[in-house]
């Protein structure tokens, strides 16, 4: 099965944050799922980070790094998935967040995330 991280998974994964649960950690074990990472998540955490946020201070870099030598593919923001915002119920306003729903529900992707908000999304997502 193929999956996308949430920014806030991306973060966890890639310091090894003990807040991930057991079934995020089964699902991520898994070697017969595909993972990917959003250009998205990058940005994300660079914008966060320069803006001092105590739970960003880590390098976009590092964690770009981190998931590629570890096989995760890279996601493109891409027109359509930004036209596909257009069409999410108000549900949460954070764009960072509505740009990973669009993609999953674009690219047919599932997408994986320790957010409520994000769960009560319509399409393939999945609350670990």
């Amino acid at each position: 099965m193929k999956f996308l991280l949430d920014t806030q998974l991306v973060v966890w994964v890639a310091i090894g944050d003990r807040r991930l649960r057991s079934a995020s950690r089964a699902v991520l074990n898994d070697s017969a799922n595909q993972f990917h990472f959003s250009v998205s998540n990058i940005w994300e955490i660079a914008i966060k980070r320069a803006l001092n946020r105590r739970d960003f201070l880590y390098d976009p870099r590092e964690i770009r790094r981190h998931f590629i030598s570890n096989g995760y593919e890279e996601l493109p923001i891409l027109g359509h998935h930004v036209v596909m915002v257009d069409s999410l119920p108000p549900i949460h306003k954070d764009p960072f967040d509505r740009i990973l729903i669009a993609q999953a529900m674009v690219e047919g992707i599932t997408l994986l995330t320790a957010d409520p908000m994000i769960a009560r999304y319509p399409g393939p997502i999945r609350k670990v």
